[in-house]
């Protein structure tokens, strides 16, 4: 039976289901919003209730985008829509998280793709269960001389960074990949800013 009151142990229950959040943790971050501030506690349940209902993915690159309250639809993201950005470039990433990773090392003004995972056979994961055709047909249809591959330096991310190679170089895109400044088997997510931004200044050629 637990120590908690119902509203707590379910407060507690739903917290660790966070990653990188045990039951400690979690009971030491409900105890601080039950003496924080209502009107703070009142903020982040409703900031979180209308996370998933105003973001989605840009039907560009498919990072992280705001849905427009209208259409309902989910808008081009900043990064797509800013005629700044370097139009001849495309930076590949695993996930979104990824994107604002690499955002982060303010080395590249490009734009990006996001794959939404990577090609893992031993997952049952394929080419056709990311974003790869998407990826063709922007370069096909867009001024692309250049794709970056910032997959993680893990097997899978390399395996995806090399199919990336075998179906883009025919379309006459150079294809390079950033520089081993990471550690194998890390995540982009949690490299920081500066050896990210030496990773990418160091990319080439596959």
């Amino acid at each position: 039976m637990s120590a908690y009151p119902a509203p707590l142990a379910r407060l507690v229950q739903e917290l660790s289901k966070l990653p990188g959040i045990g039951e400690k943790t979690a009971a030491r971050l409900a105890f601080h919003m039950l003496k924080g501030k209502k009107d703070d506690v009142f903020n982040l349940a409703d900031s979180i209730g209308k996370l998933r209902k105003e973001m989605g993915l840009c039907r560009i690159c498919f990072g992280f985008s705001e849905v427009d309250p209208q259409s309902g639809e989910t808008s081009v993201c900043i990064i797509c829509r800013n005629p700044e950005r370097d139009q001849q470039s495309i930076c590949v990433v695993e996930e979104p998280s990824d994107l604002i990773a690499v955002e982060r090392s303010q080395e590249f003004r490009g734009l990006y793709h996001v794959l939404h995972g990577t090609i893992s056979p031993l997952d049952g994961i394929g080419p056709d269960a990311l974003r790869i055709k998407e990826l063709v047909a922007r370069i096909k249809s867009e001024v692309v001389q250049e794709i970056i591959v910032a997959t993680n330096p893990t097997m899978d991310g390399e395996a995806t960074a090399l199919y990336l190679s075998k179906v883009i170089k025919p379309l006459g895109v150079a294809v390079t990949r950033i520089a081993r400044g990471l550690p194998m088997g890390g995540d982009l997510e949690y490299t920081d800013a500066v050896t990210l931004g030496k990773a990418l200044e160091g990319r080439r050629e596959i």
